[in-house]
């Protein structure tokens, strides 16, 4: 009776097996990530670009500057209730992606917070309430329709520009924000407000 003889394991084959498995482990390891909630308050920066808390704190200290103005004064003494803000157009002539609507509604929500200023809309939210009113017009119950030609007129124009220097010697990094900000009494034309704010930041190297 003829007994077969037992193959050997093939230690090589085997030993690159384990080693595959064990890289295929660390990659995938690697590659999974993970998220938490933070605080929408809390100032994280992932680079040295324009970022949500450099939106905010400007526009937060941007108003109260603007709110300490003369012309803010002498219109609560001369009118009652408060002066009007119309926002035309604060341009971005970085060359970054910066959501300038976002930056808008700041300066909005810092300015009716304080109770303050009273703003309308323009541009393509006008229009659409004016459409919504013809609407109305045809389809709401007489009592309850929007009446035509009481809009609040805006006594002040709000309008500005976000500029930016970028300077790098290779190791390290400055970025320079700076914001310009007017406004115009719409009467006049007079600029009774000019506030500006900057930003610098230093990065470097293995951060950016």
């Amino acid at each position: 009776m003829r007994i077969g003889t037992l193959k050997q394991p093939n230690l090589i084959s085997l030993s690159w097996k384990a080693l595959i498995a064990l890289s295929m482990t660390v990659l995938l390891t690697a590659c999974s990530g993970s998220v938490k909630r933070l605080d929408t308050n809390e100032d994280v920066m992932l680079s040295d670009r324009w970022n949500d808390t450099d939106s905010r704190l400007v526009a937060e200290e941007m108003m109260n500057d603007m709110l300490t103005f003369p012309w803010f004064r002498n219109y609560n003494f001369s009118n009652k209730g408060n002066p009007t803000v119309i926002v035309q157009t604060i341009r971005n002539k970085t060359s970054e992606h910066i959501p300038v609507d976002t930056f808008i509604n700041d300066i909005k929500r810092s300015l009716l917070r304080a109770g303050k200023v009273d703003f309308v809309v323009s541009g393509a939210e006008r229009d659409e309430v004016r459409s919504e009113r013809e609407e109305q017009e045809l389809n709401a119950a007489p009592d309850t329709v929007a009446k035509f030609g009481l809009e609040q007129g805006a006594g002040f124009a709000l309008s500005g520009t976000i500029n930016s220097i970028v300077d790098s010697n290779g190791d390290q990094r400055v970025s320079f924000y700076q914001v310009d900000l007017k406004l115009i009494d719409m009467t006049t034309n007079r600029e009774v407000w000019n506030g500006q704010k900057k930003i610098k930041k230093l990065a470097d190297k293995g951060f950016f």
